[in-house]
C-alpha cells in the first residue's frame, strides 16, 4: 500500500453534488456563483441563485478550515439549498499512535463531547478498501445558555487501508427527516472509496 498522498484516494461523487474547492486557490465568490448556476440552471430566479451561491460560499469556506482530501455539497433540490455535506479526510500515524487501527478510529469517532445530543452508535463494517467502523452521532450546534440549539447529525466511516494512515468519511446534515436516506447515501459512498 502506498504512503498517504491526496492523489492516492478517490471517492465517487453522488449525483446532485458539487465538489467544494478545498485544495485549489479560487476566488470563492465567483466559484460559488458559477456552481449555483450549474446546480439550479442559469435561467432560475436571481434570488434563488444568490441564496444558493451564498450557501455554497459558506460551505466551501467552512470546509477549508478542516482541509479534507475532498468535500462535496449535496444539493438534490437547489431551491432548498445544501441538504448535506460530505467530507473525506486522512489521519496519519504519529509518535503517539504509531499504528492506525480500527480501534483507534473507533475511539476518535465515538468520543462524546459536551455538545453530544445522544451517545454515538457504532458497528464494524468491512469495506473493499479495508476494515472500517461506522458511527452515527448527533450534536447540538450553537447552543444557547439553556442548551437549546440546532441538531447536527453525522454518519461517519473510519477506514484503515494501511497501518500508517486512515480515512474518515463524514456526511453531516441538519434536516432530520432525511436521516435514513442520508445514512444510506453514506453507506453507498463508503463502498466507492478507492486507494490507488
Amino acid at each position: 500500500m502506498p504512503e498517504f498522498a491526496a492523489a492516492t484516494v478517490r471517492l465517487r461523487a453522488p449525483e446532485d453534488s458539487v465538489a467544494l474547492p478545498v485544495r485549489t486557490s479560487v476566488e470563492l465568490g465567483a466559484w460559488a456563483a458559477e456552481a449555483a448556476r450549474r446546480l439550479a440552471g442559469p435561467d432560475d430566479e436571481p434570488k434563488l441563485l444568490d441564496a444558493l451561491a451564498a450557501e455554497l460560499h459558506e460551505a466551501a469556506a467552512d470546509t477549508r478550515t478542516r482541509a479534507p482530501i475532498t468535500a462535496l455539497s449535496y444539493v438534490p433540490e437547489p431551491r432548498l439549498g445544501e441538504l448535506a455535506r460530505i467530507e473525506l479526510s486522512a489521519l496519519t500515524a504519529d509518535d503517539t499512535h504509531p499504528t492506525m487501527t480500527v480501534d483507534l478510529l473507533h475511539r476518535y469517532l465515538t468520543t462524546p463531547s459536551p455538545l453530544s445530543y445522544r451517545p454515538p452508535a457504532s458497528e464494524l463494517r468491512p469495506l473493499p478498501t479495508g476494515p472500517a467502523i461506522r458511527v452515527r452521532h448527533a450534536h447540538v450546534q450553537d447552543p444557547d445558555r439553556g442548551g437549546t440549539g440546532t441538531v447536527l447529525e453525522t454518519c461517519a466511516y473510519g477506514i484503515v487501508p494501511d497501518a500508517n494512515w486512515g480515512l474518515v468519511l463524514v456526511t453531516s446534515w441538519r434536516a432530520l427527516a432525511y436521516t435514513d436516506a442520508l445514512c444510506e447515501l453514506t453507506d453507498r459512498l463508503a463502498l466507492t472509496v478507492e486507494v490507488t
